[in-house]
């Protein structure tokens, strides 16, 4: 299709350097992007300006026939707007195909949670393996605490460095999606084993290639999310009845507490670092769920 790579290859630099979009983000657009065009190149369109709100619905059409599901169209579909709101926006375009392209609502499946309970016996379950003070026990505990507590993105837990976190003042300095700031708190639990970490763990796996790491693997290098996937899994086969989760699933377990606890949507919205308020939504889909199945279970004319 004409001009279509130079408009491409401009729209990738775009994502990752002007909005600052993650490697996967990026990679997720564009491939959206180039089946587009692979399916408006076999009806005959043979320019982006010739590209017309029909072409666009038909192709969504043949998306969700091929299975994919609705979550997958729905990020299709946003791929495409931002695609042709940036092209007009730059001049490559005059008129924008997308204004009226709508898609299915994204699956309103709910992310498996632990209950209060599980999680303080996760919690209970890390420091006891820490007992032996083995180095990297002391640190997966402090990792779990950290996760549970603050409610942050594995990614955003793994690139921490060590003078992100202010002990004195429970707090941690993250720097989350699209490469913004916050700061995110934490309890008396997670400082305490964030002090037994950084007292006496810490520098037993410290090597020079470590860097300012906060956490640290056994060979001394940052951490990376598979060994905090791994760790967690290896506690959790020790707790029975527990849903199959990974480190995010403590992010929404720390959510769906706080909204259990009182907490208001746009407290949990910024602690977890939510661009859109409907995003942080779904946990009291969570709560209202884990409600209507104890009511269903317990209420005489349920």
């Amino acid at each position: 299709m004409n001009g279509a790579e130079e408009a491409l290859s401009a729209f990738e630099q775009h994502l990752a350097v002007e909005k600052g979009r993650s490697a996967h983000t990026v990679r997720a657009y564009l491939g959206d992007l180039r089946g587009l065009l692979a399916h408006l190149h076999g009806q005959g369109v043979g320019d982006l300006s010739e590209v017309r709100l029909a072409d666009l619905r038909s192709w969504l059409a043949a998306q969700g026939s091929a299975g994919a599901s609705r979550s997958t169209v729905s990020r299709r579909a946003a791929a495409v707007r931002t695609f042709f709101r940036w092209a007009v926006r730059t001049g490559r375009l005059t008129a924008d195909p997308s204004v009226r392209l709508a898609a299915p609502g994204k699956d309103k499946h709910l992310p498996g949670v632990l209950r209060q309970g599980q999680a303080e016996e996760l919690m209970t379950l890390a420091a006891v393996a820490s007992d032996d003070a083995d180095p990297v026990a002391v640190r997966d505990r402090a990792v779990l605490e950290l996760l549970y507590a603050s409610g942050m993105r594995v990614g955003e837990l793994t690139g921490l460095d060590v003078d992100d976190v202010d002990l004195s003042a429970g707090t941690a300095r993250v720097l989350g999606k699209g490469d913004k700031e916050r700061i995110v708190p934490f309890g008396r639990p997670a400082e305490a084993a964030l002090r037994a970490w950084l007292g006496s763990a810490r520098p037993a796996l410290v090597t020079p290639q470590s860097g300012p790491a906060l956490f640290l693997g056994r060979r001394g290098r940052r951490l990376d999310q598979r060994q905090v996937r791994s760790s967690l899994g290896r506690l959790l086969e020790h707790l029975p009845d527990t849903p199959a989760l990974g480190p995010h699933g403590l992010r929404h377990s720390a959510a769906t507490h706080l909204l259990e606890g009182g907490a208001d949507l746009r407290t949990v919205q910024e602690l977890l670092g939510h661009s859109s308020l409907a995003t942080t939504q779904i946990y009291t889909h969570v709560s209202v769920d884990r409600l209507r199945a104890a009511y269903q279970q317990a209420h005489p004319r349920a």
